[in-house]
């Protein structure tokens, strides 16, 4: 099962639509989004949040479309989208992909990144990929091991960052800039703007934990 969860992030924001119309099986709306899905002809299967961002027209209609709603407080200790996200994390998807998660206010945007790097989350990257996705750029996260990293034509650029302190034995395969044995120290940019020189490659690391952004111009 596929899960995709649009939030309330700028539109001009937004990966294409139409891509994960075909692709999703559970759609989830947290507070604007999913005005946003009603917007685009997506009817989601469950709704969560306080509803602040939309109008009482909005919120009418919302109430007349959905027939799973969660209600929250406006002041409570977890924002819409984690609360959303958990929810999701626990239907044991294969596949949970975040939308309108980007742009906007700094804080929210860092904080739905952070979300991914939980120590509450990390065991589940072994058993659902989980995704934050926008227009430009698709963000994931990795603990130890080896995966293998699948050329994509609209998003040539592969970059990694240190989560930890550091990761190390980082080593890229099959990339333009290959690595061996490295260590990648969080701040550093040794694996910024990387590209696969093949259909496929490989990054491995033996501790720490990787975030993998894959970008277009």
């Amino acid at each position: 099962m596929i899960i995709s969860i649009m939030a309330g992030g700028p539109e001009g924001l937004w990966p294409d639509l139409k891509r994960y119309k075909e692709m999703t099986d559970f759609w989830v709306g947290v507070d604007r989004g999913v005005w946003a899905l009603l917007e685009n002809g997506i009817v989601p299967k469950c709704g969560f949040g306080d509803f602040d961002s939309v109008s009482k027209d909005e919120y009418k209609v919302i109430m007349q479309k959905l027939q799973h709603i969660d209600l929250y407080a406006s002041e409570k200790d977890e924002t819409d989208l984690e609360i959303a996200f958990n929810w999701a994390i626990n239907q044991k998807p294969s596949e949970i992909h975040i939308l309108g998660a980007t742009g906007g206010r700094m804080d929210h945007f860092l904080g739905n990144v952070q979300l991914l790097q939980k120590e509450s989350v990390l065991p589940y990257h072994d058993e659902i990929d989980i995704y934050i996705v926008d227009q430009q750029n698709t963000y994931t996260v990795k603990t130890a091991g080896s995966y293998e990293v699948i050329a994509m034509e609209d998003m040539k650029y592969v970059s990694f960052l240190s989560v930890t302190p550091e990761v190390t034995g980082i080593t890229l395969t099959g990339f333009k800039y290959p690595l061996s044995d490295r260590c990648l120290e969080i701040g550093s940019t040794l694996c910024i703007s990387n590209e696969l020189i093949s259909d496929s490659g490989n990054v491995s690391f033996k501790e720490g934990i990787l975030m993998m952004i894959r970008s277009r111009d």
